[in-house]
């Protein structure tokens, strides 16, 4: 059972001749799931990655919004959506894409990175799913998702070293920069901690910084390992779906993307030459959500 309640009377303007407004349905659980609302269409529902919110993919939605409605939740523990909770998981994360399909009436899904995972696994799992792109899910196949890392991520978390946190996490999943994954872990915690206190200086009412994200890396890894050699489950996925990837993405994405490729031979495949994982967000981070859009409106429609 879900319920969906607009919490903005007013739209808010994005900057590009659209504007959004702000809703909340409640999960199964009772949690609180935001979401931003913008365009016009069919229904598609954006699952953002490690480190993001809704608001991450604004600029992708923007592009979509003259085909498509498109809802942009902040995933539980994040933004303006309630906490992950004590027993969180995977069933919670498909029970948040439940409630937010019945709240909006769409009938399509897109991830990113450990957004894709849910999808997949939505997609599996919920028959309102018809079709489902999948950007780069860090599905570990056979030991492909390298997670040693992970304890001493914990250890930072829970010593509040959320600089030394962030530094880890970039390291362990391959992220960020080529150039500053060569630089000495200490001057990377240095770097990372100015930006973190600029951030936080600059930081208007209602914005997501760094400090307040970097305590879900643990919960998007805890979705790797639980989801770890399910890949043939995904055979039996009922509806279309796009997998998405870029061509200098870490080599255990593309594994992924790859493997999944070889499982659903229905699949369609597109990959983005010159783009890496950062592909679907802003363009003032290196994405190109035009590029992305006119292949996921060529999909969905």
């Amino acid at each position: 059972m879900s319920t969906e309640t607009p919490v903005s009377a007013r739209p808010a303007a994005t900057g590009a001749g659209e504007s959004y407004t702000t809703h909340t349905v409640t999960s199964r659980d009772g949690t609180t799931i935001a979401y931003r609302q913008i365009g016009r269409g069919l229904g598609l529902v954006i699952l953002h990655g490690a480190m993001e919110t809704g608001l991450s993919h604004l600029q992708l939605a923007e592009a979509l919004a003259s085909s498509f409605t498109v809802a942009l939740p902040d995933r539980r523990g994040r933004g303006l959506s309630g906490p992950s909770g004590p027993d969180y998981g995977m069933r919670k994360e498909v029970e948040d894409v439940d409630a937010l399909l019945t709240a909006t009436g769409a009938h399509a899904v897109m991830g990113v990175s450990a957004g894709a995972l849910i999808a997949l696994r939505a997609a599996l799992e919920l028959p309102a799913i018809r079709k489902a792109a999948i950007f780069e899910p860090p599905l570990s196949v056979n030991g492909s998702v390298d997670m040693r890392w992970l304890p001493e991520l914990d250890r930072e978390l829970a010593q509040g070293k959320l600089d030394a946190a962030l530094v880890t996490g970039m390291l362990g999943a391959q992220m960020g920069p080529s150039f500053m994954r060569k630089l000495p872990r200490g001057l990377l915690a240095l770097m990372t901690r100015q930006m973190m206190a600029s951030e936080q200086k600059k930081a208007k009412p209602g914005d997501v910084t760094m400090r307040a994200l970097a305590p879900t890396l643990r919960s998007d890894f805890q979705l790797v390992g639980e989801m770890a050699d399910t890949l043939d489950d995904y055979r039996a996925i009922p509806g279309e779906v796009l997998l998405l990837g870029g061509s200098k993405s870490p080599a255990y994405l593309q594994q992924a993307v790859n493997a999944l490729a070889q499982t659903l031979p229905g699949a369609r495949r597109v990959v983005f030459a010159g783009l890496d994982h950062s592909a679907t967000g802003p363009r003032e981070m290196g994405g190109k959500p035009g590029l992305v859009a006119q292949t996921l409106r060529d999909f969905f429609a």
